[in-house]
């Protein structure tokens, strides 16, 4: 039986005081405390008992339940615990690991970092919790390289050689292993091979695999995002020799196969340098009065067959990436532009979906199947504008009824719940030799939302015949969805005590009462100052859009089944579809398997990302390139972004983005108040706000870095 204590500690037993003690410990993990301090989290005030939590203090050190980190202070002892994730580096060379199925990403301090390499996959050692709740780590292996290929600007010393590496790509310098017949000078961009050191403790060396050219010049950093994104920048010979010997004639054992659409009015709309044109409209009005609108899609799949060279370069790639001066395609040119392009005045094999409509935009059949088309004009958007908007020109009749279906087919999809965030899109003014002489922002047409409509019912209905099939046969065929998920609610709720701070609110209580209160808002905020700052904290609180083999439907366009169907010249999501349409229409046994499907998939989502990060790279050197020599101008901008490090201003004559450092603002301390989306003054307590419109000087411009400096006026 335990030992009864003496009065003051209401008769409680040697056992239970020490289990109190190791509560006390328990709730303050990372604080040291000796017996007094102890006792008085107990609330024992009884001397006799205070030198019996002494004593006891004293044994569990010896018994190592606790540790003595001072003399007569203790600590419970930190238990090991380890992560593995992604890591995410930050501009001040700190960051942020991202762990699957996580909450909360692991901070990781500079100096905890070692030689990690941007988006590297590293086990991380937990650190103890901070009473802010706050995750630190610290990084004790690196698992994974993103890439073994990275591009840095030399700098030599002392005939000593390094390369600091292009953006945000590592916390250290890379040392240069002097190998090969590579001459190289300061301010040289070259490809960089690392050696096999995967110990963050050590520094990273590599090898100079060929030497780019000076840091600045336009092809030179175009062709440096490319390699830092692990993008190719040429096909295999043997992948140009498998496009080369693709005829570019059609058979007439071919178009006997497929739904013949040659006399029906069919032609292309497209931005004004596009070459690879994936898809095409067809119209003709049918003897009940109602309306066959065609959507005709460049049969990929029918030239790029599975396990050929072709697709598995297309594999690799995932995707076309499109920087601001240039495009990197999924295919090679002789396919994308040339045989699988819907080019005016020529024959081409399509997959269509073709859709009966009524006067109402209701369907009243549809259609599925391999085609051929003869596309009779192709238009610009702008030139298919200009028809609309005059009156005047080649198949106004059809562009009209297109236009005013597709309108209805809009309205019907809003009102259902789709979000309407019609986002700025920054473009360039390209001189003959790319530099940038002018920013503007893209205007969205009323032809560019026609097309997307058609596009938008196309990708529904496809997702939607394989889903009711599923579901009616109890069965799984294996398909591709585009999914997106419902928004995070504690995200949401940040939002919108966010939208407090400008008056505006949203309801958050489901999905339906969430994306028809984010339309009222989108629209209650359009052309005014906070517009694009309110879409961009709002998008934040979305999920991403991903591909899956699992259908959960699409938040944002309101749908319960989508896929990607429209654009196989560019997407091998959509060849996929091509193909498992093909299979499931002509009741054949998938090409493919359930589970080898998901792994794509989650492959191609991933390099979806690459590229969306590539061309953001692009533009951004494409900023700084601008505004080099606007040194000491002076601009009207809005806050948007807030961190502990800066200010983001967007300046509003040309959409640019440069950052205002904390620490050059000198009338207060100020800290940031990341509830509330923005930093605050410890002493007069001026605070500076996401969406706040303030007038900001351009301070510098670093090219490399891709970086643009301001100052607050």
């Amino acid at each position: 039986m335990s030992k009864h204590l003496s009065k003051g500690s209401n008769k409680k037993t040697k056992r239970d005081l020490t289990a109190e003690v190791i509560k006390a410990f328990e709730k303050n993990p990372n604080k040291p405390l000796n017996y007094k301090q102890v006792s008085k989290i107990l609330k024992i005030n009884d001397h006799a008992v205070k030198q019996m939590i002494n004593s006891l203090m004293n044994k569990l050190q010896e018994e190592k339940t606790i540790d003595e980190v001072r003399k007569g202070k203790y600590l419970l002892p930190f238990k090991k615990t380890y992560r593995e994730g992604r890591i995410d580096i930050t501009a001040r060379g700190a960051g942020f690991v991202i762990t699957e199925g996580e909450e909360n990403d692991v901070y990781i301090a500079y100096k905890n970092i070692g030689n990690v390499m941007h988006r590297d996959t590293v086990k991380v050692l937990m650190m103890p919790q901070k009473k802010s709740g706050k995750l630190e780590g610290k990084v004790t292996e690196i698992i994974q390289r993103n890439n073994n290929s990275y591009v840095g600007s030399i700098t030599i010393h002392k005939k000593k050689v390094w390369a600091t590496l292009d953006g945000q790509k590592s916390a250290r310098e890379i040392g240069i292993i002097p190998e090969g017949n590579f001459k190289v000078k300061n301010g040289d961009k070259v490809e960089i091979k690392l050696s096999s050191n995967f110990n963050p403790n050590e520094r990273v060396m590599g090898k100079i695999s060929r030497v780019l050219g000076q840091a600045g010049n336009n092809d030179v950093e175009m062709m440096s995002i490319l390699i830092d994104n692990n993008f190719p920048t040429e096909f295999p010979d043997h992948v140009e020799a498998e496009s080369q010997a693709i005829p570019d004639v059609i058979s007439e054992s071919e178009i006997k196969k497929r739904k013949d659409f040659r006399k029906v009015t069919t032609f292309t709309i497209d931005p004004v340098n596009a070459k690879d044109f994936d898809d095409a409209l067809s119209i003709q009005k049918l003897k009940s009065g109602n309306w066959e609108i065609g959507v005709h899609i460049a049969d990929v799949a029918h030239y790029v067959t599975p396990g050929s060279e072709l697709d598995k370069e297309a594999i690799n790639r995932g995707n076309s990436i499109y920087l601001v001066d240039r495009v990197i395609p999924m295919l090679p040119e002789v396919l994308s532009n040339k045989v699988c392009s819907l080019r005016p005045k020529e024959e081409k094999l399509t997959y269509s979906a073709v859709f009966e409509l009524n006067e109402n935009a209701e369907i009243q059949n549809e259609w599925f199947g391999r085609t051929v088309i003869y596309s009779d004009r192709r238009f610009s958007y702008e030139e298919a504008q200009d028809v609309l908007d005059t009156g005047k020109g080649d198949f106004l009749d059809e562009l009209n009824t297109l236009k005013r279906l597709a309108t209805i087919l809009s309205d019907r999809r809003y009102k259902e719940g789709s979000i309407a965030f019609n986002n700025r899109e920054v473009k360039f003014k390209l001189d003959e030799n790319k530099n940038p002489i002018g920013v503007y922002v893209k205007e969205s047409l009323e032809t560019n939302k026609l097309i997307e409509d058609f596009m938008l019912l196309a990708n529904r209905r496809v997702a939607a015949l394989i889903e009711k099939h599923n579901q009616k046969a109890n069965n799984n065929f294996p398909f591709v969805y585009r999914i997106h998920d419902s928004p995070d609610k504690t995200r949401l709720m940040e939002f919108r005590k966010f939208l407090k701070g400008f008056k505006y609110d949203i309801d958050i209580t489901n999905d339906k009462t969430i994306s028809q209160s984010l339309n009222k808002l989108l629209a209650e905020v359009k052309g005014k100052n906070e517009e694009n700052v309110i879409k961009q904290v709002a998008l934040k609180c979305m999920s991403k859009a991903v591909y899956s083999a699992q259908n959960i439907g699409h938040f944002g366009l309101a749908f319960d089944d989508y896929t990607h169907f429209t654009s196989p010249i560019r997407r091998y999501s959509d060849v996929m579809v091509h193909r498992l349409l093909t299979n499931f229409l002509e009741k054949e046994k998938p090409y493919i398997e359930q589970k080898k499907v998901e792994t794509i998939c989650k492959d191609i989502s991933v390099l979806e990302k690459k590229a969306v990060d590539a061309e953001r790279a692009s533009i951004k050197f494409k900023q700084a390139q601008y505004l080099q020599n606007k040194i000491g101008e002076v601009f009207t901008g809005l806050i948007s972004g807030v961190t502990e490090w800066g200010l983001y201003v967007e300046m509003q004559d040309n959409g640019c983005e440069g950052m205002i450092s904390i620490r050059d603002l000198k009338d207060d301390y100020y800290q940031l108040d990341q509830a509330n989306h923005q930093i605050v003054g410890n002493r007069y307590r001026n605070t500076f706000k996401l969406g706040d419109v303030v007038s900001v000087k351009l301070k510098n411009v670093d090219l490399i870095k891709r970086h643009i400096d301001l100052s607050i006026l």
